[in-house]
């Protein structure tokens, strides 16, 4: 209840910068009752997480992204105004009013953030023309995807390439189109905007660039048609503006604050406006000329207009970091400070890479001394050390470039040691290094404490690799033992996540994390989890509920490859084969003209599949006898065979038979990494079983079990395991030991690692497989049998759901797919391989 006393102070705006601004002054406030803090929205909900908009699309739960809740309101006795924006300011009566009142102020912060630029294009007002900014545009760009096929998005930089990948989680073929030569002008030079349009041209989504739309006319195909100054036009069902954001000021323009040429709300260092009694706080506000379009200094602003209303004249802002790590359609992007060389007399080193789809550039200062800026496309894992050097003046290596060229080892180059107690680790609410080791001084244990103590990570999330290293690293040197939490989102290990969803029957990444976890999730914990659930149910990974958590390879179905083609890999079980498959196999490869390798696994790769070749390419397989091989998956590879009894004088079992029954039994099993297998007809081992995952071989009696042993970067031969089995005496081991490698390994973890790990190793692995001193051996059968009988072809299952197959099309009246770096050509009466470079064919 407020008295004549009670000073008001009033927020106009409810988004994330204004929701931390009221953390922020309730957190100085906490025993005062000297003030009524009174906020006012526009929009019907309480502030949510804009960031992360698009998780909206995978599961259209609007509510996950709300940022506090509801009750939080009442429990601090603020007022929120849900429903209710301000109309106008009244300085000189301090007044606001809205629709249904007018309310008094001794102080007000104006938090209007910014709105959708909309071009000024003739027809930009139809039915299905939309933006792409609040839950409520997310509810209507959902409404427009029905019945629709083709969508387009108007503006290619960030918001917009995040607008692009909304339309493909709906379903849609997605369009880019940019007035600028390059996508993400502001953020990317030429060469990384050249880069970043290859690699999403690879993932279906058509790029425009250079496009100026001079009207918006109804379609022939479809509902509309985007005619361009060239004369070109392109056809769609819905149309997404995002070219850009404005500032919302015109509530402090009819007031007659100050403001600039270009829109914004003037404030000073101090983020009053020109009005000692108002601030401007976010998007909506210009200081010293400069708009902020980023979450970091709109909390930065934010900190700073609480401490200042709270009588601290220390806290100033003076400026921000616009650099922002993203990724965009799964495609790592970053930019650092003066990333566009801008600085006079600054110099530029550049690596680019087309094969690995990867362009780095530093641009340094004219003494080559110190970072200014930098662009990263295709791999962001050496953006927290180029963005600890720019922040913190850190002085360059004598050999700068070491810093953007490929690393022979996975170490960090600027480690967590190595960072000064003032290095920023997080941009968004201003956590330094020192920071978080006074927080860990003063008995915080773990990283989840860390985040709630300082907020770091809590903004963007962009620097959470970094600040899990540094708290990793901190607590090791006090001594102090490193959780194995599987990320910040699960306060659990991949293992306890696994009888998690065992136990409670869960069957969907968004229960598991609502009921065990907090969060929208991360790169980490979304394939983890899906995996898990694949694990446990078999269910198709494409299906609605688990489609988003996939990563690259899973998400359509393919092992994508180093110019962003795709291989297609169909099972040939244990290496068995008709000649009329075979055919089939040729005439695919030679329609498509599509390399082909035999790989080691006894299979037939086939490469330079485009993504809209890929269901056709599968249709004619499947048709043809042939099933997914699962090559792109973390599951069952190929099981390896030698020709055994049937053919080989040699040969004492018939290893085929077995082969083709063990890959038949365990394809489509997901598991934390792949898994090959191997069966020999002899000891002589031309299956080469004991370098496999598992590893059968023929002996007079029966079969020899081999476990865990891993080719790749760290060989290692298998164990033996058992001796002379029977057919059921093998089935019945294999399913218990890759149940229980499922159920207890870590993340990514191969088979041979997860043995050395287990207490007692090889030893405690025959008691429990064979021995069953868990008494789980009944319960791991089972679970193995659960999966075999849910097994479904997923290319299959694919094309057989319009929706899926869907995801696979590029766009309307696309050319034919430009050939692949690979082929054929006829030599001497013969088909060679070649490859072709730069347009030009050379024999391999």
């Amino acid at each position: 209840m407020t008295t004549n006393k009670t000073k008001q102070l009033l927020v106009i705006g409810n988004g994330m910068v204004g929701q931390h601004f009221i953390e922020q002054w309730l957190a100085l406030q906490q025993h005062s009752s000297d003030w009524q803090l009174t906020v006012f929205a526009g929009e019907d909900r309480p502030a949510y997480d804009r960031v992360h908009l698009s998780d909206y699309f995978s599961d259209g739960d609007a509510d996950k992204l709300q940022l506090v809740a509801d009750s939080y309101y009442p429990d601090n006795k603020v007022q929120l105004k849900l429903n209710e924006p301000v109309l106008a300011i009244d300085r000189d009566s301090k007044t606001v009013s809205t629709a249904k009142a007018s309310y008094p102020y001794d102080k007000l912060v104006l938090a209007t953030g910014s709105y959708p630029f909309v071009p000024p294009i003739p027809g930009n007002d139809q039915p299905h023309c939309l933006v792409y900014r609040t839950i409520a545009d997310l509810e209507a760009i959902s409404a427009s995807s029905d019945g629709a096929r083709v969508g387009v998005v108007i503006g290619g930089g960030l918001l917009g390439l995040e607008a692009a990948n909304a339309l493909k989680l709906q379903g849609l073929e997605a369009h880019v189109v940019e007035f600028a030569p390059q996508l993400m002008p502001v953020q990317l030079d030429k060469d990384g905007g050249e880069l970043l349009r290859s690699k999403i041209e690879q993932l279906g989504v058509s790029v425009h660039t250079d496009k100026a739309t001079s009207s918006i006319t109804a379609g022939s195909e479809q509902r509309l048609q985007l005619n361009f100054a060239d004369g070109s036009v392109l056809q769609t069902d819905l149309i997404v503006f995002s070219a850009g954001i404005r500032p919302q000021d015109a509530l402090g323009k009819d007031a007659g604050l100050e403001f600039g040429a270009h829109g914004g709300i003037a404030i000073n260092h101090q983020c009053q406006t020109s009005d000692s009694n108002i601030y401007a706080i976010g998007e909506c506000a210009l200081y010293q000329g400069q708009l902020f379009g980023l979450v970091a200094p709109g909390y930065q602003m934010a900190r700073t207009a609480a401490a200042v209303l709270n009588g601290d004249d220390s806290h100033s802002f003076t400026g921000a970091d616009m650099s922002t790590k993203l990724k965009l359609l799964g495609v790592d992007v970053g930019s650092i400070g003066d990333a566009h060389g801008r600085t006079p007399g600054s110099i530029s080193l550049r690596y680019r890479n087309d094969l690995l789809g990867e362009y780095r550039k530093l641009v340094l200062s004219p003494d080559g001394k110190q970072l200014l800026g930098a662009v990263l496309v295709g791999d962001n894992s050496y953006y927290d050390t180029l963005l600890q050097y720019a922040l913190n003046g850190i002085a360059l290596p004598a050999d700068p470039q070491s810093l953007i060229l490929p690393q022979s080892s996975d170490k960090p180059l600027l480690g967590p040691a190595a960072l000064p107690a003032t290095a920023t680790l997080c941009s968004c609410h201003n956590v330094s290094k020192g920071a978080i080791c006074a927080a860990l001084d003063n008995g915080v244990q773990d990283l989840a404490g860390i985040k709630s103590c300082t907020k770091a990570a809590t903004g963007c999330g962009g620097c959470a690799a970094l600040l899990k290293s540094v708290v990793e690293h901190e607590l090791s040197a006090r001594g102090v033992a490193i959780s194995t939490d599987l990320c910040e989102h699960f306060s659990y290990s991949r293992q306890q996540l696994y009888h998690l969803v065992r136990v409670d029957g869960i069957k969907t990444f968004n229960e598991l994390i609502s009921r065990h976890g907090r969060g929208h999730g991360c790169e980490i914990c979304k394939p983890a989890v899906a995996s898990i659930l694949a694990s446990c149910w078999n269910e198709p990974v494409l299906a609605k509920p688990h489609v988003a958590l996939q990563d690259t390879n899973d998400t359509f179905l393919a092992n994508m490859q180093k110019n962003g083609t795709y291989s297609v890999v169909p099972r040939i079980p244990g290496g068995e084969i008709t000649p009329a498959m075979l055919i089939s196999i040729g005439k695919v490869a030679e329609q498509y003209q599509l390399y082909t390798k035999i790989t080691g696994g006894q299979r037939i790769d086939l490469f330079g599949a485009t993504l809209d070749q890929l269901p056709l390419i599968w249709q004619q397989l499947i048709d043809a006898g042939f099933e997914t091989g699962h090559a792109y998956g973390k599951s069952l590879r190929t099981v390896k065979s030698c020709v055994g009894s049937t053919w080989c004088r040699y040969g004492v079992q018939d290893s085929v038979s077995m082969a083709i029954l063990l890959e038949n039994r365990y394809k489509g099993v997901r598991a934390p990494h792949k898994i090959k297998m191997a069966v020999s007809g002899c000891t002589r081992e031309c299956a080469e079983a004991q370098s496999k995952d598992v590893g059968v071989i023929a002996t007079e009696n029966g079969w020899n079990l081999y476990v865990c042993g891993n080719g790749g970067m760290k060989p290692r031969h298998a164990d033996l395991f058992a001796t002379d089995l029977t057919n059921a005496q093998l089935l019945s081991y294999i399913d218990r030991l890759l149940m229980f490698y499922i159920k207890t390994a870590d993340r990514l973890q191969r088979t041979a690692t997860w043995m050395n790990n287990l207490e007692g190793g090889l030893d405690y692995l025959r008691d429990v497989i064979i021995y069953d001193s868990l008494g789980l051996g009944a319960e791991l059968e089972a679970q193995m049998q659960l999966l075999i009988e849910n097994y479904q072809c997923e290319w299959r299952t694919a094309l057989n759901d319009p929706q899926q197959r869907a995801r696979f099309n590029s766009y309307v009246n696309a050319a034919a797919p430009a050939r692949s770096e690979f082929g054929f050509v006829s030599e001497r009466g013969q088909l060679i391989p070649v490859r072709q470079v730069n347009s030009k064919e050379t024999t391999l």
